[in-house]
């Protein structure tokens, strides 16, 4: 895709362990110190969850009695990105040509089983409160952010583990493409619950090494080149993205040196334009595989390697996102990174596998 067609990253926002907004996470990634732990809420001994975070407080009383925690994480992000980004803060009324794009895991797995729970031990099993039936579907958290902030334009979640903020990304392109959109909201959101815990503590094999999970929610927000004007200048344009699936014949080393290598080819880039690779960061052996797979289609090439997972968790599906938006927030402290090329990379244990290509344009705001 040509520079001129691409679609560009003019903001950006992140409530994350480190706190909620820009300042905060950048901060935190600079300073290369992980994020203060949060109280466990299951068999792990620690995990790296937004402090003090609360919907009623963060985002009001209004429409959040029964909001669970992944949709406020995702809300609060959505409205930090709006309130804070210069030309959208003052907009006011609906939106009928932004679209929001998130990507998710299974939505809230707390939601979903504390609802069958209630099921089950009511006096009744249809004596449950309706009111917290949506935040069993997964695309609520979505939903609910399209409503709370008047985007009409379409809205798609998609389920994708690690690489879900890819898939999302890919998504919005597509929009972006067809003309299906003007602008999009597109991000991951994953959430820190007992449920999520005890799935991951069961799912993960034996032997394997065993990562402290975090929480929250990324997001960046999408359009067309220029259109931002001198309010919002690009940030990155999006060249590039491609998937494959690790299985027991092609390992996840394999098929991610060839994502990657096709992902060059597509943008028209060599390796040695990479300023910055920002790889998953999985523990054990998709770790390995991961950093294997770059070695082999980088070469000799040797980019800054930007790695979010030790400072604020296993971020499951928010994880892609993280690490796309740590690699805007460096790159805005960073004079080599302008015209140059950025990756995202994720190995997701279901078998995806995902990069995507950046080209950092070395603008816009710092705070």
């Amino acid at each position: 895709m040509s520079s001129s067609t691409a679609p560009t990253i003019t903001a950006w926002a992140a409530v994350s362990p480190f706190g909620i907004g820009r300042k905060v996470f950048r901060d935190g990634l600079l300073a290369d110190a992980p994020a203060a732990p949060g109280e466990p809420a299951g068999p792990d001994a620690g995990a790296f969850t937004v402090p003090g975070f609360d919907a009623r407080e963060v985002l009001g009383k209004k429409g959040t009695r029964s909001m669970d925690r992944v949709t406020a994480l995702a809300a609060a992000t959505v409205g930090e990105l709006l309130r804070t980004t210069p030309g959208l803060a003052d907009e006011a009324g609906p939106h009928p040509r932004r679209a929001i794009v998130l990507g998710t895991t299974t939505g809230s797995a707390q939601s979903m089983m504390d609802f069958t729970r209630s099921s089950l031990t009511e006096a009744r099993p249809y004596l449950v409160d309706p009111a917290r039936f949506p935040n069993t579907v997964m695309n609520c958290a979505a939903g609910a952010c399209a409503i709370r902030y008047q985007l009409k334009g379409p809205n798609a979640t998609i389920g994708g583990g690690r690489a879900a903020g890819l898939h999302a990304l890919n998504y919005a392109r597509r929009l972006h493409r067809t003309g299906r959109a003007g602008s999009v909201l597109c991000g991951g959101a994953e959430e820190y619950t007992a449920a999520r815990a005890w799935l991951q503590h069961h799912a993960r094999p034996d032997g394997d090494e065993r990562a402290v999970l975090g929480e929250g929610c990324a997001m960046v927000f999408i359009e067309p080149a220029g259109a931002g004007g001198d309010e919002r200048p690009g940030l990155a344009e999006v060249l590039a993205v491609e998937f494959g699936v690790h299985d027991d014949q092609a390992g996840p080393a394999e098929v991610l040196a060839g994502c990657v290598r096709r992902a060059l080819e597509a943008a028209d880039a060599a390796p040695d334009r990479v300023w910055a690779v920002a790889p998953g960061g999985a523990a054990g052996p998709l770790g390995e595989g991961e950093r294997a797979g770059l070695a082999q289609a980088l070469g000799g090439a040797a980019p800054r390697r930007v790695t979010c997972a030790p400072l604020i968790g296993d971020t499951s599906a928010a994880a892609a996102s993280f690490q796309l938006v740590s690699l805007l927030a460096l790159a805005e402290s960073d004079p080599a990174a302008a015209g140059r090329l950025a990756l995202v990379t994720a190995v997701d244990p279901g078998g995806t596998v995902g990069c995507a290509v950046l080209r950092m344009l070395g603008t816009g705001p710092a705070a």
